[in-house]
């Protein structure tokens, strides 16, 4: 049984989109064609890959397979034709990892650029996800490690901790909680606040549980990083919901107060992730072994 990778890359663009003439507009290929090769699989395999309806299609149980493979397929062809290309510019490999907010702001960066240094011929591309992203990216194959709040992985994802993330209130020193060592995050309902971004991974997943105890915070401002919120909070414009360890720095630098929460989602433990540590390209295994020994 022979697969044809644009055969593959129309598939995975029909699951996407759940639609062959969408699918077929992604991969840049005529509705004929593209119609064509997916009955040549279907016809290849022996099985129903789709259901089509009015609507769309949807995947049967054999297509759901087909896609999982598919995914890890293509991943593999691009993490290839990287490695590959990168020997003309110097680079000879290149890792795919995904991160949180907070991995990215506070606790990876150190880390990386120690592995950097000594690894001049790997590059790192690393994009910002919200855990739960990074755990079905990690499941689909669409990237070699993740940093992720552990409470976000399903049992099958291998992991080890890297370190711990609490998310602290920080006020100013004559602001609301000034003098409190602990609160509820609902007792800040009532006050404004500043925060990241909306589109920020480490954002939205605050906002959910702001949502679920039935609370609609009120932001004066949004930022992008911690240092800037900090700075915003000092001035009394608001409180703010930060890493521990970044409230910890600015509060060295600025007139903060810190109150930790009481609730149990507040406190995260962190991993490296991967859908299996054993069958990772070298340059991931040698990443991971370097953030093993930087683990806290």
């Amino acid at each position: 049984m022979r697969f044809d990778l644009v055969d593959l890359q129309l598939f995975i663009a029909v699951a996407d989109q759940r639609s062959i003439t969408r699918g077929a507009e992604r991969s840049n290929l005529a509705l004929a064609s593209a119609s064509a090769r997916i009955k040549g699989l279907e016809d290849a395999l022996g099985v129903a890959l789709l259901k089509r309806g009015r609507r769309g299609v949807e995947l049967t149980a054999a297509g759901e397979s087909l896609l999982d493979h598919a995914r890890l397929v293509i991943h593999q062809v691009d993490a290839m034709r990287g490695d590959l290309a990168g020997f003309a510019s110097g680079v000879r490999a290149s890792v795919h990892f995904l991160a949180n907010t907070s991995g990215l702001s506070e606790h990876l960066p150190k880390a990386l650029a120690g592995f950097l240094r000594e690894h001049r011929d790997v590059a790192i591309d690393i994009e910002e996800r919200e855990s739960t992203d990074i755990a079905a990216a990690i499941t689909a194959g669409a990237a070699d490690l993740g940093f992720a709040a552990e409470h976000a992985l399903p049992d099958h994802i291998e992991r080890f901790p890297f370190s711990e993330d609490r998310l602290t209130l920080v006020t100013s020193r004559r602001g609301p909680f000034a003098g409190r060592r602990r609160i509820d995050f609902q007792e800040a309902g009532a006050c404004d606040f500043v925060g990241l971004t909306s589109a920020t991974a480490l954002q939205v997943h605050i906002s959910k549980h702001a949502a679920r105890l039935g609370m609609r915070p009120h932001f004066r401002a949004r930022l992008r990083d911690f240092d800037a919120i900090c700075q915003m909070v000092a001035a009394d414009v608001g409180v703010a919901l930060v890493p521990e360890a970044a409230a910890r720095r600015c509060a060295k630098l600025m007139p903060l107060a810190m109150v930790r929460l009481r609730d149990a989602w507040a406190n995260r433990r962190l991993v490296i992730c991967a859908r299996s540590f054993k069958t990772l390209p070298r340059p991931a295994k040698m990443l991971v072994e370097h953030l093993r020994a930087e683990a806290v």
